[in-house]
């Protein structure tokens, strides 16, 4: 593997490392004082975030094989077991869900009245600002990295803030006198924990299933800037948000040498990977503009 592929790998192992460790702490304190005041909320808001750590560690586990350079069996590497962790992150969140709707109904259904005191409120108020920094450093370093697997518990934890201001909702209508308002802004919770699970899984989904990374109609484009280009056709590419794969054919003058149609080639590879700087491997098949049919066409691998 690259040197600059391994130094990636590495710094988003420490960012997810320094994130498990917040997460954690934040999944104890709310789970602590969920259990104490009887609050399905808190609890559930306590699970949610003690997921969030889980998640942390999947990655962790996931970046250590993806960082294994490429094989016989993966020559394009082990990328996309980031991938795959994201997938494995939109079940946790799957099964949080079901567990939130679960704690919901037996809060609602039992009429259980959750016990509010001024410091369960400052502990939730805490872990909400220990949420927001968290979201934000990984939101910051998945962009700065291009790490599929950061943006996607960066969204993961920004649910936990938006379940943890619902949580805090939910107190203060039970300290006014509405009990049952923890019961449904739990059920609020898990809505909102659907959706990000959903979102989660369809990026996954995306990557794995190579779902087209660039325009190909702006890749002919630019491809047909390249002097001696006369077409450009069957435009493909794959891959994650930091390392796309591109795969096309161009027609050239018949009469080319086949030194001057690796130029060309080298020359469309340049061209492209200066106009998208995510792309790491260009795959250029070059065939005479009016090939007869017993001449086969010359293939560049750059």
């Amino acid at each position: 593997m690259d040197a600059s592929l391994l130094e990636r790998n590495r710094k988003v192992r420490n960012v997810l490392a320094a994130i498990l460790m917040a997460n954690w702490a934040v999944a104890v304190a709310k789970l602590v004082f969920g259990l104490l005041s009887d609050s399905a909320a808190v609890t559930a808001d306590g699970m949610h975030s003690f997921i969030d750590g889980g998640s942390n560690v999947l990655g962790l586990v996931s970046m250590s094989v993806a960082a294994q350079p490429a094989d016989e069996d993966h020559p394009y590497g082990h990328g996309k077991f980031e991938a795959l962790a994201s997938l494995g992150i939109g079940a946790m969140i799957g099964i949080s869900m079901l567990e939130l709707g679960r704690m919901a109904f037996d809060s609602l259904l039992h009429d259980r009245h959750p016990t509010v005191t001024p410091l369960m409120a400052g502990v939730m108020v805490a872990t909400l600002l220990i949420n927001l920094a968290v979201t934000s450093i990984e939101r910051h370093q998945g962009e700065k990295l291009k790490s599929p697997l950061l943006m996607a518990d960066a969204r993961h934890t920004l649910s936990d803030v938006g379940v943890t201001l619902a949580v805090l909702l939910s107190i203060g209508l039970v300290w006014l006198g509405y009990p049952k308002a923890d019961g449904i802004i739990t059920l609020g919770v898990m809505i909102v924990v659907a959706r990000v699970g959903w979102g989660i899984v369809k990026q996954a989904v995306g990557i794995l299933s190579d779902t087209a990374r660039l325009d190909p109609q702006k890749v002919e484009t630019i491809t047909l800037q390249v002097p001696g280009v006369r077409s450009c056709r069957d435009v493909r590419s794959r891959g994650m948000e930091g390392t796309v794969y591109v795969d096309l054919k161009i027609e050239v003058d018949p009469q080319l040498t086949t030194a001057r149609a690796h130029e060309l080639a080298d020359a469309v590879e340049t061209r492209l990977q200066a106009e998208f700087p995510e792309v790491v491997d260009v795959v250029v098949h070059v065939e005479p503009a009016r090939r007869p049919a017993s001449l086969p066409g010359i293939s560049t691998h750059r």
